[in-house]
């Protein structure tokens, strides 16, 4: 009789922990507002809306629709999807290991993100603008550094042989290298091959997350890399290696599944 009342007492014990469990579970997944809570501007300091999911689109549409996008309207790009955008760039994806977004040649990660952000370039959750300057993006902290205030996007196309979309873009992101990180490990193999991949896997991720959030981007790599260091305020040892300019699409263009379905009956009946 004993032993019958202690395993009742065990089962109801275990059946609360699991309603208690599933009811946390449940608050926690309803909660889509506590990163909007997250938006705090500090001094310098901009802490960004902790990523989640936003987007309703799938990998395989993102891939689909990517393309260059040099031409944008004069919109702002929301702070919430600059962060998402960032995060999917170079964010930290596993808290145990600090491993990131972008695979990295021996989790070396020698890249380093700055945001160029124009006037009115950037709206806080619809209640102002982020301030116009050049910001550092802290990965581990998911926050942005001021670096130079101002809006210095002249200055940046210029140094971009006067890539007028780079002017022209709400936002650019530019990526640096500080190649001593990778080749201290893989020597110059690390400088002519594995900084470069990584920078391309950043790239990707760029275009595939800003394609899903609504925006365009391209990759320019044609610029003079000392002037753009200087126009950012990069460290000498943080190398220029891409330009990334995002702004809402001029004029967006879609293509259906279906398209690419003719398109390959047509070449296999060729």
């Amino acid at each position: 009789m004993r032993l019958a009342s202690h395993i009742g007492l065990l089962a109801s014990l275990v059946i609360t922990l699991l309603l208690v469990s599933y009811i946390a579970w449940i608050v926690y997944k309803t909660d889509t507002t506590l990163p909007l809570e997250r938006v705090v501007v500090r001094d310098s300091i901009i802490f960004l809306p902790l990523p989640r999911k936003l987007t309703n689109m799938s990998v395989e549409e993102a891939i689909l629709y990517r393309r260059s996008i040099r031409e944008y309207t004069s919109d702002p790009v929301e702070l919430e999807h600059l962060a998402l955008i960032l995060w999917s760039a170079y964010g930290v994806t596993d808290p145990i290991w600090g491993l990131r977004a972008s695979p990295s040649a021996g989790a070396t990660y020698p890249l380093e993100v700055y945001v160029v952000i124009g006037e009115g370039g950037v709206m806080i959750r619809g209640e102002g603008y982020m301030a116009p300057g050049v910001y550092k993006y802290d990965v581990h902290k998911h926050l942005l550094l001021l670096v130079k205030p101002g809006d210095v996007r002249s200055e940046l196309a210029e140094a971009a042989l006067g890539q007028k979309w780079v002017r022209d873009a709400p936002i650019s992101l530019v990526v640096c290298a500080v190649f001593e990180r990778t080749t201290q490990r893989y020597g110059e193999r690390g400088r002519v091959r594995y900084v470069p991949m990584e920078a391309g896997h950043l790239g990707q991720n760029v275009y595939l997350m800003s394609t899903a959030l609504g925006y365009g981007t391209v990759v320019i790599g044609a610029f003079f890399d000392d002037r753009v260091q200087s126009v950012i305020g990069a460290r000498l040892d943080e190398i220029p290696l891409y330009i990334i300019p995002i702004g809402v699409p001029r004029e967006p263009r879609r293509i259906d599944f279906t398209d690419i379905w003719s398109y390959i009956e047509v070449k296999r009946s060729g």
